[in-house]
């Protein structure tokens, strides 16, 4: 009864400062109330009260124009959004992502939506108040103080992390009046601050609110909705950090800290504290955790946990930190979560080439690793050409799930699950151990 399929054409309601607002707008919905659809959805995010985040991440790639001199305004450049259009190239057959004959349209895109699944008549909302860009996942945590803060990670490169922190606080008797606890807030963006080659230092939060830190009309933001619209614009004006491609945000359940993968940045040329190596191929992981617990303060630590690398063949800061070595040395860490023991399971998508500079790193795969030790462990491989992603585990957490993309990029691919010469296959696959007992133990 639950079972329902949401898609791009499916109606959404367009929830939080952003509702309503002229850059929003459009013929089939002139007040900005109502959008068709979600796409390219990422990573999502679990909300204590019981409801489903899925976060929209590349949504430039089904924009562009049939128009090819149509000259896309500098808020789409920075967005990926060109006349020429994405690989999915939908403008070409649906007006609505022809960039020139309905320019609003993509603006209704690249936000959190959150979905109720318990809830099979209700209608998934756009969360704008959470920041517009190309969301990886969303992390909410609700800290002893009720405060309801959400993270989460620009995955491009050199974009930001923000954090959300809500207007109310949270409900713990009754988990339903948290339904639209996130339709108001604020934003703020991440700066991390250091000495390089120390590896730590102090993470400041950047308030993202109209009239504040020069977000002012005099400086280009007319508004809070085109603040959170143009959320890369104004984080960038304030002087947050560019980051090596954030993705997957999770925390420890036994402590206050948070984990971030940072994938790669092989464009990045001006190295910093939380981001020391150029032209990074191999990716890092990230943590920060607030004095005294308490997420809506502006006080944080962070330091790097793992800087992957290729022990083998490279030195300096290119070879790793001192938690990796032959035996589970990776690149690109992407999908991020933690069982409910504290164990940190970290899942790949980076090259698979196993020549150069990624000699001897197999395919992309699921690592485990102890967030108090700093040791990792090598736990699945994934075949040849795949991304794992979509780590989950049963309520019991003695089966775990693990989603294969499958054939990855350029469409290269095994002939993965059914052998042979099947034609290789997505699936998501079931792990268990053969005492029954909990997985990593």
């Amino acid at each position: 009864k639950y079972n329902r399929r949401i898609n791009a054409n499916t109606p959404i309601l367009i929830t939080g400062e952003a509702k309503g607002d002229d850059a929003l707008k459009t013929a089939t919905d002139p007040k900005g109330e109502l959008v068709f659809g979600t796409l390219n959805n990422c990573g999502c995010g679990k909300t204590p009260w019981g409801t489903y985040l899925t976060c929209e991440e590349n949504f430039d790639d089904f924009f562009g124009s049939k128009d090819s001199k149509f000259m896309p305004s500098k808020s789409f450049e920075r967005y990926g959004i060109k006349a020429k259009g994405g690989v999915y190239a939908w403008h070409l057959f649906d007006d609505r992502f022809d960039i020139k004959a309905t320019p609003n349209e993509a603006n209704r895109f690249g936000w959190v939506v959150e979905i109720d699944p318990f809830d099979p008549k209700s209608m998934p909302k756009k969360r704008t108040s959470l920041g517009r860009f190309k969301h990886e996942n969303c992390e909410v945590v609700v800290d002893k103080f009720d405060n309801v803060v959400a993270y989460s990670g620009d995955d491009e490169n050199n974009e930001f992390v923000y954090k959300f922190i809500a207007k109310n606080k949270f409900d713990r008797t009754n988990l339903k009046a948290n339904l639209d606890i996130l339709e108001f807030g604020t934003l703020y963006v991440a700066k991390f601050e250091g000495e390089f080659g120390e590896f730590k230092g102090r993470l400041k939060w950047i308030e993202l609110t109209f009239g504040k830190n020069g977000l002012t009309k005099e400086n280009g933001f007319i508004s809070q909705a085109d603040i959170l619209i143009r959320a890369r614009e104004a984080a960038s004006f304030v002087g947050a950090t560019p980051m090596d491609r954030c993705e997957w945000i999770s925390k420890d359940p036994n402590s206050e800290f948070l984990y971030a993968t940072f994938t790669n940045n092989k464009v990045r040329q001006e190295v910093d504290a939380a981001n020391p190596r150029a032209k990074n191929k191999y990716g890092q992981i990230l943590r920060w955790v607030p004095k005294n617990g308490d997420h809506a303060n502006g006080d944080f630590a962070w330091e790097i946990f793992i800087l992957a690398g290729n022990p083998k063949i490279k030195d300096g800061l290119y070879k790793g930190s001192n938690n990796i070595n032959l035996n589970n040395m990776f690149n690109s860490p992407d999908g991020l979560a933690f069982d409910k023991d504290g164990r940190l399971w970290i899942a790949t998508d980076g090259s698979y080439s196993n020549t150069g500079d990624y000699e001897d790193m197999g395919n992309n795969q699921l690592l485990c690793a102890d967030p108090y030790s700093g040791e990792v462990k090598r736990f699945a491989t994934g075949p040849r050409a795949c991304e794992l992603t979509g780590i989950a585990f049963s309520d019991d957490y003695k089966t775990m799930f693990i989603s294969v993309q499958h054939p990855g990029e350029e469409l290269k691919g095994s002939h993965w699950p059914e052998g042979g010469s099947h034609t290789p296959k997505s699936a998501v696959v079931m792990i268990t151990k053969d005492d029954g007992g909990i997985i990593g133990a």
